[in-house]
Order: structure tokens, then sequence, then C-alpha cells
């Protein structure tokens, strides 16, 4: 790999440095970034239609070049999830909303900042907790196991997410 490749490897996978930077990496650097730019999209994009198709397309985009980012990264510091790599967050985070987005009219009158901030909470409760099969992903080699167990943990929030929403409301 080349001293370009790596660079670029290392602020992708640290979402331009922040996982480095900051302290709580997984969520300060990660999660919380990105559950505000997916709100402040959200903004923009107001039907759900659109919504899906962002961030649809910028999902994939971003655990595609996350694989190879922070396997990259993890070769570098010789080490298999580096804390400092952020990306698999980012990924998880918006697996969770996308999931999501299609039950948003459930939602009757509560705000999308609400709706995102559960998202958020939700999504780092299954992070951190790792219950199975997330953990179990994190054993697939390089960038694929860094980024399946925050996919998983992603999708086990929406589930939850749906449910509760669909009983509170």
């Amino acid at each position: 790999m080349t001293e370009n490749d790596s660079r670029t490897a290392r602020m992708i996978a640290t979402v331009g440095g922040l996982g480095d930077l900051l302290p709580a990496p997984g969520t300060t650097a990660g999660s919380l970034p990105a559950a505000i730019l997916w709100w402040g999209v959200c903004q923009a994009a107001t039907t759900n239609t659109t919504r899906i198709i962002v961030t649809a397309v910028a999902l994939v985009i971003v655990a595609g070049v996350g694989i190879w980012a922070s396997e990259a990264e993890s070769r570098r510091r010789d080490t298999h999830d580096p804390r400092s790599v952020v990306i698999d967050e980012v990924a998880g985070q918006w697996l969770t909303y996308l999931v999501a987005i299609p039950f948003l009219p459930l939602l009757a009158g509560v705000p999308l900042a609400i709706f995102t901030a559960a998202g958020f909470l939700l999504f780092r409760f299954f992070d951190v907790v790792k219950p199975w099969p997330v953990r179990e992903l994190e054993k697939f080699p390089g960038g694929i196991g860094i980024i399946a167990d925050d996919l998983a943990a992603g999708y086990m929030a929406a589930f939850v997410l749906i449910v509760g929403w669909k009983v509170l409301g």
C-alpha cells in the first residue's frame, strides 16, 4: 500500500481523524456525528422515499469503503479493531435509520430529532453490549469483522426502535 493510500485509509477509518482526537471514539467520533448528519439530511430530504435512497446510497459507500479502510488501518496499527477506527459506527448508525425509515409515519407528531436521538441511543446500547450474534461477527477477518458487528447492532437497534414506536404509538 502506498503512503497516500495509507493516509486515505486512515482518514476514512477514523472519520477525518476524529477517532484519534476525541475521547470515547465510538460515540463521540462515530455515532454522534453520523446521527447529526443523518438528521440534517432528513431536514432537507422531507419524503421517506428520498430519505431511504440517500441513506441507502451513503450506507453502501461508507460500508464498502469502510471495510477497506478499517482493514488497512487495523493492519497499520497491528490490532484487530483499533478504538480509533470509527467508520464502522457510522455504518451501523445509518443502518439503524435505514431500516426504521419506512416506519417513520408511525411517529405521528414525534419530532424527527426525538426519533434520531432514540435511534442513536439504541444503536450505542447494542454496539456496547454486543448481544449474540453481534459479538460473533467481530470474529470475521479484517475489515469485514470490524464493520459487520456494527451493522448487526444497527439492525437490532432498528428493530427495537420500530417495535418501541409501534407499542408507544
